[in-house]
């Protein structure tokens, strides 16, 4: 066989769609590999505008937690209070506002009841919003409007009773 048969060989094996050919005479071995492993392209023909994501997990809050500058995000320590953290549950950036022109969400002081939409957060260009798991009043919003929030950080402090 000689060059020119071995180059027709590998052409016709990569249009015809085969992996893997082997060819054994008396005097040579010939084997061709094609790369089967190309990256498939995937198509998304349309994205929902926004997803609800469980938020919350209760954690008691100590009187110390409640006295801390709102940009701080450290978890608070156990202790005799009774308060609720409501946690980011994604990586993004933090809004207390649906727009610039329009309200905020929830206010310090405000009573809110179970999935109420307490923020958004935008992950990917998609706006998240944030609910509720409880009812009770808002005592602390710890983090500033715009800023970017971290999985698992403590956006907001609520006493549900």
């Amino acid at each position: 066989m000689d060059i020119k048969e071995i180059q027709n060989l590998i052409k016709f094996v990569s249009k015809s769609g085969v992996e893997e050919v082997k060819i054994e005479r008396e005097d040579f071995k010939i084997t061709i590999k094609t790369k089967k492993n190309l990256p498939q392209q995937i198509v998304v023909d349309e994205l929902p505008s926004k997803i609800n994501i469980p938020t919350q997990a209760i954690v008691p809050v100590s009187q110390e937690a409640l006295q801390e500058k709102p940009t701080d995000v450290e978890t608070p320590k156990a202790g005799d209070s009774n308060h609720v953290i409501v946690k980011s549950p994604i990586i993004g950036t933090f809004y207390r506002k649906p727009s610039p022109d329009k309200p905020a969400f929830v206010e310090v002081g405000q009573n809110i009841v179970e999935g109420e939409v307490l923020c958004v957060i935008e992950a990917m260009k998609l706006f998240n919003e944030i609910e509720s798991e409880i009812s009770g009043k808002i005592v602390k919003i710890l983090v500033d409007d715009k800023s970017p929030v971290e999985f698992d950080q403590p956006l907001f402090l609520i006493d549900p009773s």
